[in-house]
């Protein structure tokens, strides 16, 4: 347990219904005693845990009432941060909360860091790593399927799997080690043979698990999509499209969008990261250039183009380069404007290794919206996973992709060097590191460092 009490307003900053201001530590229950007053006039070293009481806060030196509140108890371990936690309860003003955190400072309380609620739990015990991750994925997540995994990952789906690899890598790391200090005993072929099929076993089980990681990556930050094409083919129109609103300015004069434009739109559980760029083409205007060379980064970085055509205009060499620029790339084309009279085919563009879409962003809005749906599922092969996600484990981090690509490449060493005749030291020594970097995702073997990276991505209640 950590010595220091500390103390945040655990709500969104800004007027609200309710605001919190949560302290956990050793000291927790006696600063909130300094500051709270029950309306039966007992205190709260008295009050049992997971309890509730109603009464009033007030300034232990003027005496100045400050705000009805309520003060809940939650007692270690059983509380989120398994320490001592109180939580006051009060109306959601900027002011009232920011005076009541003020008070518990005065009275021996730190501020919190962000995050160190969760660290916290960590550090004793409540949680795992991976556990712990999944808490600000939760907070951020921005569809119904990436708050699904966030939960299923709370509850230590990926931790379970993580853990029954390790039981069987220990059990063979066991037999090694007694084969290795007692030379005079030899090992029967059988046991040999044993670690090898769980050292195989847990190979597959890592590969089953990195094979989750596209998709665990998409649910939990979304797809970065790009939508591009020269000006005035009907980009903006799209976006606008998507959002069912009006975010980004539509005209008929080409260049109207000068900077790129973001939004986030859900997509079947799916959360697309829609940027709206500059159309692309030579220009004499430093701000269009400027955007036009925005426009061109974001293709590099893309997950997903939407490349837009006019078909109602003449293709012109830009086009063509637009199309050289995205080949590489995940990419639909979209063929708009096919309301008016068609001045090309679909044959003069040429082979396309991408999905075509002819539509009419005037006319057709809701049907491009479900074609366009389908498509892009399709596409990243995400039809099935919709339906599965929140029910199995799921790679989601790249640190913890990184973590099993290394546990699988030193574990594939230990393998060959088993198969090979080696002495079994040396499988022993990849064995160990395969461990370690198991423990990584978990956070058995993580270093300080790493943890102050993740617990950063927090808010300072949480």
């Amino acid at each position: 347990m950590t010595d220091r009490t500390i103390a945040a307003v655990a709500t969104p900053f800004g007027e609200g219904g309710i605001g919190i201001v949560r302290l956990s530590g050793p000291e927790a229950v006696a600063i909130a005693d300094g500051l709270f007053r029950r309306k039966d006039g007992k205190s709260l070293a008295e009050q049992p845990t997971y309890t509730l009481r109603y009464g009033k806060v007030v300034d232990p030196r003027s005496g100045r009432k400050l705000d009805e509140a309520i003060a809940v108890v939650m007692r270690a371990p059983h509380s989120y941060t398994a320490e001592d936690v109180v939580e006051i309860q009060c109306h959601g003003g900027v002011m009232v909360v920011r005076e009541i955190l003020s008070l518990a400072l005065e009275l021996g309380a730190r501020l919190a860091e962000p995050g160190e609620f969760t660290k916290r739990a960590f550090l004793n015990g409540r949680l795992d790593l991976a556990q712990a991750e999944a808490v600000i994925d939760l907070i951020q997540s921005q569809t119904r399927l990436g708050m699904e995994v966030a939960v299923d990952q709370l509850e230590g789906s990926l931790s379970r799997r993580i853990k029954d690899i390790q039981e069987s890598l220990y059990d063979a790391a066991v037999q090694i080690e007694a084969a290795i200090d007692f030379p005079e005993d030899d090992v029967p072929d059988v046991e040999l043979a044993d670690i090898e099929d769980a050292l195989a076993a847990s190979l597959a089980e890592i590969e089953s698990l990195l094979a989750t990681a596209d998709d665990g990556k998409i649910l939990r930050e979304g797809l970065k999509t790009v939508i591009t094409g020269k000006p005035n083919v009907g980009k903006s129109s799209l976006l606008n499209t998507l959002l069912d609103e009006n975010r980004a300015l539509v005209t008929d004069i080409p260049g109207t969008t000068r900077d790129t434009i973001e939004e986030v739109v859900n997509l079947r559980g799916i959360a697309l990261r829609l940027i709206d760029t500059a159309g692309i083409r030579e220009s004499s205007d430093l701000v269009e250039r400027l955007g036009v060379e925005r426009s061109l980064e974001l293709l590099s970085e893309a997950d997903l183009v939407l490349h837009v055509l006019d078909r109602s205009a003449a293709l012109t060499p830009e086009d063509f380069q637009i199309l050289g620029l995205t080949a590489e790339s995940r990419r639909i084309v979209l063929i708009n404007k096919m309301d008016l009279p068609p001045v090309w085919n679909l044959e003069d563009l040429g082979e396309i290794n991408a999905p075509v879409l002819e539509v009419s962003l005037v006319e057709e809005p809701a049907k491009v919206v479900a074609a366009l749906s389908e498509t892009i599922l399709e596409l990243i092969g995400m039809g099935a996973v919709t339906s599965s996600a929140g029910s199995r484990a799921l790679v989601t981090r790249a640190r913890h992709k990184q973590a099993l690509q290394d546990a699988h490449k030193a574990l594939g060493e230990s393998l060959h060097t088993l198969r090979s005749g080696l002495p079994l030291d040396l499988i022993a020594v990849d064995l160990y590191n395969a461990l370690e970097s198991l423990g990584e995702v978990t956070g058995e073997t993580v270093r300080e460092n790493v943890l102050d990276r993740i617990f950063a991505e927090f808010c300072i209640g949480k």
